[in-house]
């Protein structure tokens, strides 16, 4: 485990240069803070918002199960560590496409909703976070409605 975390480490410092893997990571781990962001939003880290960060490692970010742990690590020290969230969504906003960056905000209010409510500190960082990454209030707004509209049918 130390191990993988300090070649994600690495990879994060190599910054663009490097290989593919290296890039990936970088972006990677950036998404994670902005989903341990939004789980830490209202002062109420829940186990469902964890489970539901995994879940979207391993599926909608491709992260190998192995590899989960040592993501979240690096992630964590980078959320606790970070003086704001631009550094984040800036690499967001300079490798992911307009579709992606719009399937992150699907996935943040995925995590705003996991604990079953809505708290006002989680709606204020998604709108943040989406005028960081670029995404218009309509966009917003239609993300949090096929997100609870998902949420619903399951």
């Amino acid at each position: 485990m130390l191990n993988k975390i300090a070649s994600l480490l690495a990879a994060k410092k190599d910054g663009a240069g490097g290989d593919a893997g290296g890039r990936d990571r970088r972006i990677t781990i950036a998404a994670c803070v902005l989903l341990l962001e939004m789980a830490g939003a209202d002062d109420e880290f829940a186990a469902s918002e964890m489970d539901r960060i995994r879940e979207i490692l391993t599926g909608d970010l491709a992260v190998a199960p192995d590899d989960v742990g040592a993501i979240l690590a690096v992630a964590g020290e980078e959320r606790e560590g970070a003086m704001d969230l631009w550094t984040y969504t800036n690499v967001i906003n300079e490798n992911y496409s307009k579709a992606e960056k719009l399937k992150l905000i699907e996935m943040i209010w995925e995590i705003a909703y996991s604990d079953g409510r809505l708290d006002q500190y989680e709606d204020h960082l998604v709108h943040k976070l989406a005028n960081l990454l670029h995404v218009s209030h309509g966009e917003l707004i239609s993300a949090k409605l096929r997100v609870k509209e998902l949420l619903n049918r399951s």
